[in-house]
């Protein structure tokens, strides 16, 4: 079988997570603290791909740095979809109903 999951959607991507977590029997670690845990590594792995940088590298980075910052975004985003899943949260419904609250309370600024 094809380790490579389809990530079309995010609905895809969860189950593609959960079948990837059962076939290693990682359930039972699955639990939201770890996974918030480990979110949070991941998270300062990316960081430490903008560490240090000018503002000109960190928005230019080089073709091995880009790699590696796509592999670090993976991580946090697979981690994210895993914590939704794991707490039955869409984390789509949960992005769109923040963006509500955001937009309440961070008004548009008026033009000049």
């Amino acid at each position: 079988m094809n380790e490579t999951p389809a990530t079309d959607s995010i609905d895809i991507l969860r189950e593609a997570l959960r079948h990837f977590a059962a076939a290693r029997r990682w359930e039972s670690f699955h639990t939201p603290k770890n996974l918030v845990m480990a979110l949070s590594v991941e998270a300062a792995e990316l960081v430490e791909q903008f560490q240090w940088l000018t503002p000109e590298e960190s928005s230019n980075p080089t073709p091995d740095r880009r790699d590696a910052i796509a592999d670090e975004i993976a991580d946090v985003l697979l981690y994210l979809v895993r914590i939704a899943d794991v707490l039955d949260i869409d984390p789509l419904e949960a992005a769109r109903a923040k963006m509500v609250k955001n937009a309440r309370k961070y008004p548009p600024l008026s033009a000049p």
